[in-house]
């Protein structure tokens, strides 16, 4: 039966908060049994659950927590990577709001995670069981997950600029895909926004060190794969997601999504209950075949 797992040791590091600029310090902790993934500002005494009751801000270029005056910034990248690798139980804590940005992708969290190891512990892992399809659109945007016999994301990107009009990728996720697939991925952003977002208090810590940046004519750092973008935004799904607390047994399929929508279609999701069930990750899935809907591969 697979368990649950937590931390081998506790592991520190230090970064540089994509929109804060500001320097911070964070420590990943091993955790109790259904503990699950909280944070702790430590400059505020404040705890904070990854979950999306614990939901705050715009969730537009970023996904935030918030409790009270605690918030928790930029978290997805490494919810991805806690996710994907079967970290269950942690507790992260950091000094200030925003997690760091490392190199724009969630490979130096892997490397973390993997560095310090994982254990299991005497509580087996709950999965959460798609029955039926659940959608949310909003206009041209839209995330629907399928019942499906393991989990599988496929991703469709649509942007009015000449290297990105279309990109579609399907993958079933497994730690070694998103090790060598997904995580890797940076985040990107275009170049005529960058000054914007600045004067806005944005991207204060963003460079060519941390996100892949898009001229008018072209990437003004190298891609680590031709369709890196599509596949950034599959690793910011996946980390969202976490915020429903258990890994999904389901087919995810997204067109044209953003933070904001990928944590509107979680909460959407755990408001039908009979859309799912949570059950032991070893239970056999109990969806009819005849009712699973087949994930078409799109990798290119």
């Amino acid at each position: 039966m697979p368990a649950q797992r937590t931390l081998r040791h506790s592991t520190p590091c230090t970064g540089i908060g994509l929109h804060s600029g500001q320097k911070v310090s964070i420590v990943l902790k091993p955790a109790p049994a259904d503990h699950g993934i909280r944070f702790v500002r430590t400059d505020l005494n404040q705890e904070v659950r990854a979950t999306i009751d614990s939901l705050g801000g715009a969730q537009q270029l970023q996904t935030g927590l918030r409790v009270g005056d605690a918030s928790i910034e930029t978290i997805e990248h490494l919810l991805s990577a806690l996710r994907s690798l079967g970290v269950d139980n942690v507790l992260v804590e950091l000094n200030q709001p925003e997690v760091p940005i490392m190199d724009g992708s969630a490979s130096p969290w892997v490397y973390l995670i993997q560095s310090t190891g994982t254990v299991e512990q005497a509580a087996p892992r709950r999965t959460i069981e798609v029955l039926r399809s659940v959608e949310v659109q909003e206009g041209d945007k839209r995330i629907t997950v399928h019942p499906y016999d393991g989990f599988k994301v496929t991703y469709a990107i649509s942007f009015d600029h000449p290297l990105l009009r279309h990109q579609e990728k399907s993958l079933e996720v497994s730690e070694q895909v998103f090790v060598d697939e997904i995580a890797p991925a940076r985040t990107f952003g275009f170049l005529k926004d960058v000054e914007l977002m600045r004067q806005r208090g944005l991207a204060l810590g963003g460079s060519l060190d941390n996100a892949v940046v898009i001229g008018e004519t072209g990437v003004l750092n190298p891609l680590r794969f031709d369709d890196e973008f599509v596949r950034h935004k599959m690793l910011d799904a996946i980390g969202d997601l976490a915020l429903l607390g258990h890994p999904i047994r389901g087919h995810v399929v997204v067109q044209r999504g953003g933070h904001a929508l990928h944590t509107k279609f979680a909460a959407e999701l755990l408001r039908q209950p009979d859309a799912w069930r949570l059950v032991d990750a070893s239970e056999p899935s109990g969806v009819p075949a005849a009712t699973r809907v087949p994930a078409r591969s799109t990798a290119r």
